[in-house]
């Protein structure tokens, strides 16, 4: 049974006028009445009446695409490889579809606001790109909704996210376990025996797989690892600079620092600079990601190559149905060691 405008009034004890108000931002509602009647969308999953043209079709011309921040290289590469392949056969506007890219700021109430609202605007398509937080509750409330949005016909693809099972989203998944421990095992391989190791938030997916993988080829080459060794942190170059300082105050007799991505890696290099450190010759430096300034640092980084405009481009074919989902409906999408001059052995 359609739920209508008349039901969510009902629901949040309000006039449907109070409730059109709140729906079209146009005239002011005291907050907490906003709140009980956006709470009452929500409970009933009413779908908002948007454009007539939307209403007239199953789906409308608009794909999201959430991304965690978009000036992050790491989002934005897969933002942009995404939007340019949702043009085409299929919208009414010339056969192009309109890309929204919503910037979650990583917030999980936010990434759920944006999946509500692009249900209500009968979305084609949404790919949600990045790791996923690691919160039971908002696990739940993310696979019900990506359930509602699948079952009003719109294509949910995951792009560099872990798999959502009982969903119908298509997973392009990266493999950061395995990217963790190859990039550990090279610096081991160079003779490195105390490795200092920069997380992301301990809360997403991302940062839990690297870490995973950089413990398991300590743990492969008969490395104890002390729990100095281990700092988490953000995803950002202040972020590796503050975690390195800390590394050196808590064992300065560290020879390797790897971080969670290319810019953390970044600021390492800078605190180490700054605390008198050569790289590689005192202390080797290894990101992941491989982002188009690590090439260009000095010295160049030391990464795992993650094809993400690659992985962006294919996720966006898959979202607009050019490209058949992969068996299973999930495809894991290897690293590749990039080895540059920001890692050597020990003390050379």
């Amino acid at each position: 049974m359609t739920v209508t405008l008349a039901d969510v009034a009902a629901r949040a004890q309000v006039s449907p006028a109070t409730v059109s108000r709140v729906l079209n931002g146009n005239y002011p509602v005291a907050a907490a009445t906003r709140e009980r009647v956006l709470r009452a969308v929500d409970e009933l999953d009413y779908v908002l009446n948007g454009p007539a043209s939307a209403l007239a079709a199953a789906t409308s011309d608009l794909v999201g695409i959430l991304v965690n921040d978009i000036a992050d290289p790491f989002f934005g590469i897969m933002a942009s490889a995404i939007q340019n392949e949702i043009g085409g056969p299929g919208g009414r506007a010339g056969g192009e579809r309109l890309a929204v890219v919503c910037n979650t700021g990583g917030s999980p109430e936010r990434e759920l606001t944006y999946l509500t609202l692009l249900q209500r605007q009968r979305a084609a398509a949404v790919v949600l790109t990045g790791g996923a937080v690691e919160d039971a509750p908002h696990v739940a409330a993310v696979a019900a909704k990506l359930r509602k949005l699948a079952a009003a016909g719109t294509r949910v693809v995951l792009c560099g996210r872990p798999p959502a099972p009982d969903t119908e989203a298509v997973a392009l998944t990266f493999d950061n376990r395995g990217g963790g421990r190859e990039l550990t095992e090279h610096l081991i391989g160079l003779g490195h025996r105390r490795l200092g190791y920069i997380t992301g938030p301990k809360e997403r997916t991302t940062t839990r797989h690297r870490l995973e993988g950089h413990r398991a080829a300590l743990a492969a080459a008969g490395i104890e690892e002390d729990p100095r060794w281990t700092v988490h942190g953000g995803y950002d170059r202040g972020a590796g600079h503050e975690a390195t300082l800390e590394l050196l105050r808590r064992d300065p007799s560290l020879t390797a620092v790897v971080a969670a991505n290319d810019s953390v890696a970044l600021g390492a290099c800078a605190a180490l600079r700054e605390s008198g450190l050569r790289i590689p010759e005192d202390v080797s430096v290894a990101g992941f990601d491989d982002l188009p300034f690590s090439i260009d640092a000095v010295p160049a980084l030391t990464t795992v190559r993650l094809p993400l405009a690659e992985a962006g481009a294919r996720a966006g074919r898959i979202a607009m149905g050019r490209e058949e989902a992969p068996p299973d409906g999930i495809a894991t999408i290897t690293g590749e060691l990039t080895i540059r001059g920001s890692s050597g052995p020990p003390g050379h």
